[in-house]
């Protein structure tokens, strides 16, 4: 069966139910703190892999990867089953079953969003995606932080979650706004979070992207809708959210027929 085009996938990213995108990733972590799994990749290809599901927020990590160029292996995860593609259990990769899950060329594994996107730019620190340190990266690691707790779990979550509550749901409606300002005053004067184009920015383009699931209508704040959308004209972007909106599409279908 093959998948919708244009405005019909468009339709379906913003209709999309809410297991797709509920990925559960925690605040900020710090270089040393990275949370890291000693298991061992006993498969015998080398580079990087990529565990993801299409418009999770590990397409983060996918925007931030072709920011710097980096050769990469992606293998899908249905969340909804909790398998890959070849039948595997992704509970023996990651036991919270949650994505991104980035394996190393040593294959050791990362997880938590804030903490694959930091691992990202500093490997390929020629691609400016991180302040290298100082106080900048501590403002980067605020910036993680915020989009993480105040807009990924405390606003998108409760609202996209399938199980969840009508009153969750209108608890983080009534959340949304003073965050959303917070994020727009910053954004008046700026066409990034920090001074260039970063892992921050890859991470909250992906949440933004959330509202048109929801009825947080990003248009209540301009600044916010305007950086969305030049956000969404950069190359990598484009090509990470266009080829996980027809996976997605391609899952969606397979669920249907089953």
């Amino acid at each position: 069966r093959a998948p919708p085009g244009g405005a019909a996938l468009a339709e379906m990213a913003r209709a999309a139910s809410a297991q797709i995108f509920v990925s559960f990733c925690i605040k900020y972590l710090d270089p040393p703190y990275f949370v890291l799994d000693s298991t061992k990749n006993n498969r015998p290809e080398d580079g990087m892999e990529l565990y993801f599901a299409p418009l999770a927020c590990s397409m983060a990590t996918r925007i931030a990867l072709y920011e710097a160029g980096a050769e990469a292996r992606f293998t899908q995860v249905d969340l909804r089953t909790k398998r890959l593609a070849d039948g595997s259990d992704f509970f023996e990769i990651n036991p919270l079953g949650q994505v991104p899950v980035l394996r190393l060329d040593t294959g050791e594994t990362l997880t938590e969003n804030a903490v694959v996107l930091q691992y990202v730019a500093d490997r390929y620190r020629d691609a400016g995606l991180a302040p290298e340190g100082g106080l900048e990266r501590y403002r980067l690691q605020q910036w993680l932080s915020f989009i993480a707790t105040e807009l990924h779990k405390a606003v998108f979550v409760p609202l996209l979650a399938s199980a969840g509550t009508e009153g969750a749901r209108d608890f983080a409606r009534q959340q949304a706004p003073r965050r959303f300002a917070h994020l727009a005053r910053h954004l008046a004067d700026r066409e990034h979070l920090l001074d260039r184009f970063g892992i921050a920015d890859a991470y909250l383009t992906t949440v933004l992207s959330w509202s048109f699931a929801t009825k947080i209508d990003l248009a209540e704040w301009p600044a916010v809708r305007a950086y969305h959308a030049r956000m969404l004209k950069r190359p990598s972007i484009a090509k990470a959210l266009a080829e996980e909106r027809a996976l997605y599409a391609e899952e969606q279908a397979r669920h249907a027929a089953t």
